[in-house]
């Protein structure tokens, strides 16, 4: 069952134009929520700078008697929309709440920059905080943490780098383009089968043969063994929470330390709004106590 800040999240939304519809505005809908995310209100951290990552912009919150350890932070938006405007809210939470430096990183969207161009992205900013990072206060042990695709992007890049993060952080990941999972039948309000594909289609360049791509999908991965401890959340009804959940098994069988929950009457997207959904607060403090766990 829906709990009544979600249903109130669906009739607000009820109306707006589907990404998949014929002459969809993506140029528009991305200033759209750079506007929404503007008008919203941010708390204070004590340092907050733009850095060029290897040529990859992003953004360093840095939070007053900031702990060992670093977040590499990639946000969700079905590597289509959003980027580290959208997200800074979200990422100030994240820094204050985990005491923990936050790096928010802009990689490239698609349709534009299909894949591979995001988690290619990501690998530069890597590499540069290897070169760079303490200059900017991105020392001690680094920990990875997405929502959404941004969750497929930590885990391509835990995946392409085996012992690079201490622990992941994945809110509602999108791992599977062939929504082969149940949810994706059960669980369409808000967030329907065409949507999903059609995020798909735009990350792939509409090339389905990389639909078995690891890179892209990382359910397929042969690597998964190889990740550090990671915290899974799903959402009750979201499309996503099937694979997200396969996720969870399939590596907790491989022998890697796990957490998953499962948050009742959530949609799709709520980790990002704690002034409509009571849950998002303390799915924050949930995911900056993993962090601190493994730090």
């Amino acid at each position: 069952m829906l709990f009544p800040e979600s249903r109130a999240a669906l009739d607000l939304a009820a109306g707006e134009p589907a990404v998949f519809a014929r002459g969809y505005d993506i140029a528009a809908a991305r200033e759209q929520a750079r506007l929404v995310a503007a008008a919203q209100p941010r708390e204070d951290v004590e340092e907050v700078s733009d850095v060029d990552a290897g040529g990859v912009p992003c953004r360093v919150y840095r939070p007053a008697g900031a702990l060992p350890g670093s977040v590499v932070h990639l946000h969700g938006g079905g590597f289509v929309f959003n980027d580290i405007d959208v997200h800074d809210a979200s990422a100030r939470r994240l820094a204050n709440r985990s005491g923990r430096t936050v790096l928010s990183v802009d990689y490239r969207l698609a349709p534009e920059h299909p894949f591979p161009a995001a988690p290619d992205d990501v690998d530069s900013v890597l590499e540069w905080i290897d070169r760079e990072g303490p200059r900017h206060g991105l020392a001690g042990p680094l920990l990875a943490h997405g929502d959404s695709a941004g969750a497929n992007l930590a885990l391509v890049a835990a995946l392409r780098h085996p012992g690079r993060f201490a622990c992941l952080a994945l809110i509602y990941p999108f791992l599977d383009p062939t929504a082969r999972f149940d949810s994706h039948h059960t669980e369409t309000e808000g967030f329907d089968p065409q949507e999903v594909a059609w995020y798909w289609t735009q990350y792939s360049g509409g090339d389905p043969d990389l639909y078995d791509d690891p890179d892209l999908a990382p359910l397929l991965s042969d690597k998964l063994w190889t990740l550090p401890p990671t915290l899974v959340m799903t959402s009750e009804h979201d499309p996503l929470r099937g694979e997200g959940e396969h996720l969870a098994r399939m590596i907790a069988q491989q022998g890697v330390q796990v957490v998953a929950t499962r948050y009742l009457g959530q949609l799709h997207g709520f980790w990002r709004h704690p002034d409509a959904f009571a849950a998002a607060e303390p799915l924050m403090g949930q995911v900056a106590s993993f962090l601190s766990a493994h730090g």
